[in-house]
C-alpha cells in the first residue's frame, strides 16, 4: 500500500470513529433534511387540483424521494467548520503539518456519509411502507437501468465534489471576515429555487429553465433526480451538457479557491497566526 493510500485510510478511519461517537446527532441531521418530503406533500396536493397540467402525485412522490436521497450524499458543511477554525485560531496547528487541511475536511465529510447511510436506508424503506405507490404503481415497479444508475452515481459524486469546492471557496473569506457563512446563506437562495429542491424544473416557465441551465444549480439536484426517475434518455438535459456545465463551474471555483487560499494564508500569517 502506498504512502498516500495509508494516509487516506488513516484519515478516514479516524474521522469515521469520530462520527460514530456522534451518530445520534447524525441521525438528527438526516432527519433535518426533510424539506423535499414537505414539498412533496404540497405538490401532491396541487396535482390533485382540477386543471393541473403537470406531473402526477406518484411522479411528485418519486421525484422528491430522489431529491431526498441525493441530498443525503451531497450535503456539505465545511464552511462552518473552517470558519470556526480560523476565527478561534484552531487552523494554525494544521498549517504546521505537511498536508493541506482540505483533506481533513474531505475525510470528515466522506466518513459522515458512511455513518449516515444506514439511517438513510431506513428512511427510504419507511417511505415505501407509508406510500407503496411510489415503488409499485399501475402494475409496474419503479426501476432503473444500469446506464442510468451509473450516470446517477457519477453525477452524485460530481455534485458532492463541486458543492464541496464551492463552499470551501466561500470559506476562504473567513480569512478576512468573521462570518463567511453568511455568503453561503445568500448562495442558498438561488440554490433553493433553481436546483429543483422546492419544485421540479418541469413546472417552471421555459425562460426560467433556460436561465437555470446556465447555472450549476440544476445539475446539483434536479438532473440526477430526473435521471433516477425517468432515465437519462427522457430528461431534457443531455448527459454531456450536465457534465460539461457542472465541470466548468467546478474548475472555475477550484481555481478561485487556490488563489484565495494563497492570499488568505498571507493575511492569516500577518495577523500573528
Amino acid at each position: 500500500m502506498s504512502g498516500t493510500a495509508r494516509k487516506a485510510r488513516a484519515l478516514f478511519s479516524a474521522y469515521y470513529a469520530y462520527m460514530l461517537e456522534y451518530r445520534a446527532e447524525i441521525l438528527l441531521w438526516a432527519i433535518s433534511n426533510i424539506l423535499p418530503l414537505i414539498m412533496m406533500g404540497i405538490w401532491m396536493q396541487v396535482s390533485s387540483k382540477p386543471g393541473f397540467d403537470g406531473p402526477s402525485a406518484v411522479e411528485f412522490a418519486r421525484y422528491f424521494l430522489a431529491v431526498f436521497i441525493i441530498r443525503q450524499f451531497t450535503v456539505v458543511w465545511v464552511i462552518w467548520e473552517f470558519e470556526v477554525q480560523v476565527v478561534e485560531g484552531k487552523l494554525s496547528p494544521f498549517l504546521l503539518q505537511p498536508m493541506d487541511p482540505v483533506w481533513r475536511f474531505l475525510a470528515g465529510h466522506i466518513a459522515e456519509r458512511v455513518t449516515r447511510l444506514p439511517f438513510s436506508i431506513g428512511f427510504i424503506i419507511l417511505f415505501f411502507v407509508l406510500y407503496p405507490k411510489a415503488l409499485y404503481h399501475q402494475d409496474q415497479f419503479w426501476s432503473i437501468g444500469i446506464a442510468d444508475a451509473a450516470i446517477v452515481i457519477l453525477m452524485v459524486t460530481m455534485t458532492f465534489l463541486v458543492r464541496f469546492t464551492m463552499q470551501y471557496t466561500f470559506a476562504m473569506l473567513a480569512f478576512w471576515v468573521e462570518r463567511a457563512s453568511a455568503i453561503e446563506r445568500f448562495w442558498w437562495i438561488p440554490y433553493l429555487f433553481l436546483s429543483g429542491l422546492v419544485a421540479p424544473l418541469d413546472v417552471f416557465p421555459q425562460g426560467v429553465k433556460t436561465f437555470a441551465y446556465c447555472t450549476p444549480f440544476p445539475y446539483l439536484l434536479y438532473y440526477p433526480a430526473a435521471v433516477l426517475i425517468h432515465g437519462y434518455e427522457n430528461v431534457d438535459i443531455s448527459f454531456t451538457q450536465a457534465v460539461g456545465v457542472l465541470g466548468a463551474w467546478g474548475v472555475g471555483f477550484f481555481l478561485l479557491n487556490r488563489w484565495l487560499w494563497r492570499l488568505g494564508l498571507k493575511h492569516y500569517s500577518a495577523m500573528g497566526a
